[in-house]
């Protein structure tokens, strides 16, 4: 009798959990997690290229070592920060981490700028290479920042919605805050790589 009720109160209660919306919030939840953790991934890949760049450019570019010591620096600040899917509640970690990511980009940039004033390592092999796997992994972050931007944006009017917003009140699920969502566009579209020439040398 009792194992017979058991049986028909974990009958009902299952029911009742998917007819209000849990398994879809946990569906949306991990699907939101699984984006966050591509993203990384990406992150990762373009962190493991850099001290290769850095390698390849350091025979050249001897008159432009702060560049280099910047771009080792940034680097440097991205690989202290670990950072998993389960950090997407912290804000504070969350902000260091875009202001991490955000300075190595800043770095980059101004290294890929300066590389236009050395005709042989534009030539060098290597340096190509290397420039055309870091524009790549540069695309896959945008495409996969922009699928967890997308993901949340899902999570968060499920979540807003009845009858799952009783059931996220009842189990704590709060709506997530979309990072980097301020600039959806620059995430979307294809990062744009300029060669321009620094001040230093224009003045010159």
């Amino acid at each position: 009798m009792k194992n017979s009720l058991r049986l028909w109160l974990i009958s009902a209660m299952a029911l009742l959990l998917s007819g209000c919306g849990y398994n879809e919030i946990q569906r949306l939840d991990e699907q939101v997690k699984a984006a966050w953790s591509q993203t990384l991934n990406q992150y990762e890949r373009r962190a493991e290229l850099v001290p290769k760049l850095v390698s390849s450019v350091n025979a050249y570019m001897v008159n432009e070592r702060s560049v280099l010591v910047e771009v080792t620096e940034a680097r440097a600040r991205v690989g202290s920060i670990h950072i998993t899917a389960e950090d997407l509640d912290n804000p504070a970690v969350m902000e260091r981490f875009q202001q991490a990511q955000g300075q190595l980009s800043s770095a980059l940039s101004r290294l890929l700028a300066v590389s236009e004033n050395y005709p042989q390592l534009k030539s060098d092999g290597l340096f190509r290479d290397l420039m055309t796997q870091l524009e790549g992994t540069e695309n896959r972050i945008a495409t996969e920042r922009g699928r967890y931007v997308e993901a949340v944006q899902a999570y968060n009017v499920y979540i807003r919605q009845f009858p799952a917003v009783v059931t996220a009140k009842l189990f704590g699920y709060k709506v997530m805050e979309n990072y980097g969502v301020d600039r959806e566009y620059d995430i979307r579209r294809d990062p744009e790589v300029k060669f321009d020439l620094p001040a230093s040398a224009t003045a010159q």
